[in-house]
């Protein structure tokens, strides 16, 4: 006996599903179920992760998603939060259906947005192809309908909903000890009956066990912004919700066998390919007529080159033919390998939006991180640091021995970053660039503060339970229990805190909100929605990927860091000062770095505003160093940033090394 799962809320249904996708797989595997889907609520925030974490399970993943829809037009903004839109499932057979049901829930964030993402039935209509369409739970449209005796309207709607998915329409059926589901059963089986229509049965599951139900009823009260004691709170009538067994399935539906193999019926003809991942999506750079990309990066190099060596040459007097050469030698190799990766185009673009800026004033960032190993990106100015001098290695930015995506962050000034976006999605096209999504989860001390909200504790209460939690990196509730003696010792005098602990664990690291990151833009060859669903902040209005960063560089999409840097304002007023002043002619790029007096500032820890340099545990590292040149500097930010230390690469002492 087996059963698929086809209706399924995951942490991604925020603050509303409490299903983590590790502990849902190995269940699965436990039930020995051989799919899974997941239909998040108006989203697919976690296909993607979903879909890689079944795979490599040897579990079957059926992406899919709960979408609302509008009783009349997703643009119209009429009726309650209740009747706002009809609850509908909606699963990808296809790589067609995954591209339509991206559409459709983009466009549920893009055009539809009243209290939820909602789609309508006339776009339903353009986007049905590929998709297995499930009637959903008491809130989708032909349960509603029937629970409320129009039984000759719950039919119509089922009919328009068969004809539109031919052999691919269920209704839905549930067991969740409801009176009115019941009743919604009992009539769901006659429409069934007279349309000719399959049943399926589902639990709408929103928890892992049982025993969860407690934990979910309080995330709907952090959702809502209620506490438990609340009356008029939302919340779940009964504790089924959970990830039920096939024996449990089977011994629900008794009286419908066929709709439990239903469920395995819909999973075979869920057969959803993303292919092996190796293939990158770069965006469309149009070269000059009668060149290739690669003869447009090689011609703008070596004419890039030739300007960055009169520079050189002026700096340097005693600059040498064999130096030169050596310049020209080392920009032939980086050409010869970004062609055989296939990365000119990559390069050019970073170029073209960096340039733009430079013409346009916008302060940009010298350059940081690998890419400034690379002399190509010296010469085309996408970097202003000359890679020689320092012996910067090529290879540690590209590698033909390790392949991957260029990365190069780039720094603008803060206060016009936004201007750069925008010219990208002028010259690309708005319908394919967009910021890339980030997820807050609730860490150990937010969890606390959050449930003690939800259970109607006291703030200061709450507030000295997640005092206790110690300050350190990413620590999780768990081990703030191992460390804290005090957080055990409360909760065995005091059965709430116990609660409070107890449903803390439970949902600790759930995802929270969704916001857009800081740096990321995507740019793709075509409309976005052909590679990964959309998301509009109705807040602050800007278009985000559903995926995350991770997510959208596993699908190939290009993706370029656009940092705001405050310091960047600073230094471009200091230059305009300058120039009104003291030197009109004044010109940063000449100066050298050999000046004793910005050693002494820096050795004696005055380097509050200069980038990389000015925390606190960074200044008293300067003033032990005491660096008097620029590789001196050099050597202290490699020292000083976390990643040598947390790989354990910086060895501790022994206490005792002679004993």
């Amino acid at each position: 006996m087996s059963f698929v799962h086809l209706h399924l809320h995951t942490q991604y249904s925020l603050l509303d599903g409490a299903i983590r996708f590790g502990d849902l797989v190995k269940k699965a595997k436990e039930y020995g179920m051989p799919a899974l889907a997941i239909t998040d609520h108006g989203n697919m925030f976690g296909a993607l992760e979903f879909y890689l974490k079944c795979k490599d399970s040897g579990i079957k993943p059926i992406i899919g998603a709960e979408v609302y829809i509008a009783p009349t037009s997703r643009f119209s903004k009429e009726g309650s939060e209740e009747v706002s839109g009809y609850h509908l499932v909606l699963l990808c057979q296809d790589l067609a259906g995954y591209r339509n049901l991206s559409y459709l829930v983009s466009a549920g964030f893009k055009e539809g947005f009243y209290y939820k993402p909602r789609i309508d039935k006339e776009l339903l209509t353009k986007h049905s192809e590929g998709l297995i369409c499930l009637s959903a739970c008491l809130k989708g449209e032909v349960a509603y309908l029937a629970g409320r005796s129009r039984l000759e309207e719950a039919t119509n709607v089922a009919s328009w909903y068969a004809d539109l998915f031919p052999g691919r329409y269920y209704l839905e059926l549930q067991e969740n000890t409801l009176p009115e589901q019941a009743v919604v059963n009992e009539r769901l089986l006659q429409i069934a009956a007279a349309v000719g229509l399959p049943l399926v049965a589902t639990n709408d599951c929103h928890y892992l066990n049982r025993e969860d139900a407690r934990a979910h009823e309080v995330l709907l009260c952090i959702q809502t912004g209620k506490n438990i004691n609340d009356p008029k709170r939302m919340r779940f009538s009964a504790e089924e919700f959970y990830v039920k067994s096939p024996e449990e399935m089977a011994a629900a539906f008794h009286y419908a066998p066929e709709a439990v193999a239903n469920s395995l019926l819909i999973a075979e003809q869920c057969n959803l390919d993303l292919g092996n991942f190796k293939t990158y999506h770069f965006p469309k750079f149009e070269p000059p007529a009668g060149k290739t990309l690669d003869e447009m990066l090689a011609d703008d190099s070596r004419a890039g080159l030739e300007v960055r060596l009169a520079t050189i040459r002026a700096k340097n007097p005693g600059f040498t033919p064999e130096q030169e050469q050596a310049y020209h030698h080392r920009l032939q190799i980086e050409l010869d390998c970004i062609q055989q990766m296939g990365f000119p185009g990559y390069f050019l673009i970073v170029a073209d939006f960096i340039n733009w800026a430079k013409n346009h004033d916008i302060p940009v960032g010298p350059g940081r991180g690998s890419a400034a190993g690379s002399l190509v990106a010296y010469s085309i100015r996408i970097t202003d640091i000359d890679p020689l001098p320092y012996n910067l290695l090529f290879e540690r930015f590209l590698n033909p021995e390790r392949i991957s995506m260029p990365d190069i962050d780039v720094d603008f000034c803060t206060d016009r970053r936004e201007e750069v976006i925008k010219y990208v999605s002028e010259k690309y096209g708005q319908d394919k660039v967009c910021q890339i999504i980030t997820f807050g989860t609730m860490s150990a001390k937010a969890v606390i503060r959050d449930v003690g909200r939800a259970l109607d504790l006291a703030y200061g209460e709450v507030d000295r339970i997640a005092k206790l939690v110690p300050d350190v990196l990413n620590i999780t509730l768990d081990q703030a229990l191992k460390q804290e003696p005090k957080l055990n010792e409360m909760a065995a005098a005091d059965a709430r805190v116990k609660e409070l602990l107890e449903i803390a664990l439970r949902l600790e690291g759930l995802t929270r909100h969704a916001s857009t990151h800081a740096a990321g833009v995507v740019v793709a060859p075509d409309t976005m929605e052909e590679f990964c669903p959309v998301y509009k902040d109705q807040k602050t209005g800007s278009i985000n990927t559903q995926y995350s960063m991770k997510y959208v560089e596993k699908i190939g999409l290009v993706k370029f860091d656009f940092l705001g840097l405050k310091n960047l304002t600073v230094i471009d007023n200091a230059v305009k000062i300058i120039r009104s002043g003291k030197d009109p002619k004044f010109d940063i790029t000449l100066l050298l770095d050999d000046d004793q007096a910005s050693y002494e500032l820096i050795s004696a820890g005055n380097t509050t505003g200069v980038f990389q340099l000015e925390s606190s545990g960074m200044k008293e590292m300067l003033v032990k160093l005491k660096p008097s040149c620029f590789e001196d500097v050099i050597a202290a930010c490699a020292l000083y940033r976390p990643g040598p230390l947390g790989s354990g690469m910086v060895v501790k002492p022994l206490k005792n090394p002679n004993p």
